[in-house]
């Protein structure tokens, strides 16, 4: 169920909340995978200056993580966001995926055949101690509030882990907070490292969407939507579902975004990964929606 009209009031007067940025446009960047080139497209599609990185005024950019690995530029992408970071941290978020993971953590939670040089790790572990690089972000309009994660917060998580909160605010907020504290916890893997089917409570940076992810909320209320990269429940390339009949008959899809919106009571679950690999996948959008970002460290704060 979308967040009713009368518990946001007017964005306008959120956005006086410390760690609400002001109303405006949101686009949802996917996984990029080392894809420079795509980057730079997006970013000038949406009226941003990639060489000065800089994006217009009234834009917010979410990227749900998976900046590296598989394309050919994953130490470019790297320091073009850490431009936007420096020049725009109000304007650039960034959430960290499974593979900007295995170089936060002392003992990488699973072995990839590319590997990124020690200044481009070190940019990446100075984002997260400084909470430039957080795990979720909410999006808050008139008519829907949205969670951003690079995953998806399944049921199990939601509920065993956060305490069942009801908006999608509170929900970042209490996977942030795990930053530092249970990172065990936030980088919980599931099927996609431990085969079977699946651990129910898989963390929201590892959650597979067919199996983990999405059949959860099929009998649970989701009291917010969400957005996530990482997987999908339709292959892009095949142009099949790699899912069951049931929830593929709850899916909808956008061919030249890359889009798949799994719609579950009066929620949604939007996947935004085009499934870049050593080439990128084309056509494909950033996922945008008018309304502001919410990131929260889990003590109240906006992120610098």
């Amino acid at each position: 169920m979308g967040l009713p009209r009368t518990d946001l009031t007017t964005v306008a007067s959120l956005a006086t909340d410390r760690s609400l940025r002001p109303a405006g446009r949101v686009a949802v960047i996917g996984d990029l995978g080392g894809h420079l080139a795509e980057l730079r497209s997006e970013v000038s599609r949406l009226g941003g200056d990639p060489d000065a990185a800089r994006l217009p005024e009234d834009l917010t950019v979410i990227q749900v993580g998976d900046l590296v690995h598989r394309g050919p530029a994953s130490v470019e992408v790297i320091s073009l966001v850490d431009r936007f970071l420096t020049n725009q941290p109000g304007q650039w978020i960034q959430l960290v995926g499974n593979h900007e993971a295995q170089y936060l953590r002392r003992r990488p939670t699973f072995d990839w055949p590319e590997h990124i040089g020690d200044d481009a790790v070190e940019v990446l572990r100075r984002w997260w101690a400084l909470g430039q690089m957080q795990a979720a972000a909410a999006v808050v309009t008139s008519e829907e509030s949205f969670l951003v994660t690079h995953a998806g917060l399944t049921e199990a998580f939601w509920r065993r882990i956060l305490d069942a909160p009801t908006g999608a605010a509170a929900a970042a907020a209490g996977i942030n907070a795990l930053i530092g504290v249970r990172e065990d916890l936030l980088f919980r893997t599931g099927q996609m490292l431990g085969g079977g089917r699946g651990e129910p409570a898989t963390g929201p940076v590892w959650a597979a969407t067919s199996t983990e992810l999405v059949p959860g909320w099929l009998t649970t209320p989701m009291p917010f939507s969400q957005v996530h990269g990482h997987a999908s429940v339709f292959d892009w390339r095949s142009r099949q579902y790699r899912t069951t009949d049931e929830i593929a008959r709850l899916t909808s899809v956008d061919e030249a975004a890359k889009h798949e919106t799994v719609t579950v009571g009066g929620s949604r679950i939007i996947g935004v990964d085009p499934g870049h690999g050593d080439q990128a996948r084309q056509p494909w959008k950033s996922w945008q929606v008018d309304g502001a970002v919410v990131v929260d460290n889990g003590q109240g704060q906006g992120a610098p």
